[in-house]
């Protein structure tokens, strides 16, 4: 079992890189839920979501959606989680579970609104002061998914890396 990271139509391709370089980092499934703001087919684009990637990219699961309604009908009635700037509940007061879906919206405007209305209980934000609209996605998801990793245990993340018995 693992966490799955869900991104709802990203639109910074470097953000999305980054975002999956922490799921090969916790072994968490990436969810990425079209439409993009960046072009997949566009050399540059694939250059810079693959250097925020580095060379983790055969380490990550991901599986597209073509919209939030078929992501949606695929995930019907499993652990869903909401993460919104518009949620009064911290990300910290959720119990996360195996095989959780952490749901993060676009960059710029966040989840749609009917969407967190319908899973209203299960959406979470994370604290900040009332001047700052929002941190960045990257960010948002290793803090919401590392929290849930440590309340799951740190399962197969706590080992020493063998990178240092290179040394």
């Amino acid at each position: 079992m693992a966490l799955n990271i869900v991104l709802v139509e990203p639109e910074i391709a470097v953000n999305a890189g980054n975002i999956a370089r922490t799921c090969a980092a916790i072994g968490a499934k990436l969810h990425m839920v079209k439409p993009y703001g960046f072009d997949t087919s566009d050399a540059a684009v694939r250059k810079h979501m693959k250097r925020a990637g580095l060379d983790y990219w055969d380490k990550v699961e991901i599986i597209e959606y073509e919209n939030l309604e078929e992501f949606k009908n695929k995930t019907r009635g499993e652990n869903i989680y909401l993460l919104s700037t518009k949620s009064k509940k911290c990300y910290t007061d959720i119990k996360y579970k195996d095989n959780s879906y952490l749901v993060f919206g676009p960059e710029t405007r966040g989840l749609p609104e009917d969407y967190i209305l319908e899973n209203f209980e299960n959406a979470a934000r994370i604290p900040m002061r009332d001047i700052i609209r929002s941190l960045n996605l990257s960010n948002s998801v290793a803090i919401v998914a590392y929290e849930a990793e440590r309340q799951l245990g740190y399962k197969d993340l706590l080992q020493v890396s063998p990178y240092f018995d290179k040394k």
